[in-house]
């Protein structure tokens, strides 16, 4: 279970990442589930720097997580 939810944080943080990268500097075009979502609109850069944060809070709390 651990091991889940450290993957599951590191995907989260980076699909953040990339969405950042992408609304920044136009990189990772094909990498970013943050760009295809069309609800999303002009909030992009806020939504990648939640997912950030998620991805980083989901991994630390993966410590907590018994075997």
């Amino acid at each position: 279970m651990k091991k889940l939810c450290e993957t599951v944080g590191f995907l989260v943080f980076a699909q953040g990442a990339g969405g950042l990268l992408h609304a920044w500097f136009g990189w990772f075009h094909f990498f970013g589930l943050v760009q295809r979502l069309p609800f999303i609109g002009g909030y992009s850069v806020s939504v990648g720097i939640v997912l950030v944060v998620t991805g980083i809070a989901v991994m630390i709390a993966s410590d907590a997580v018994k075997e």
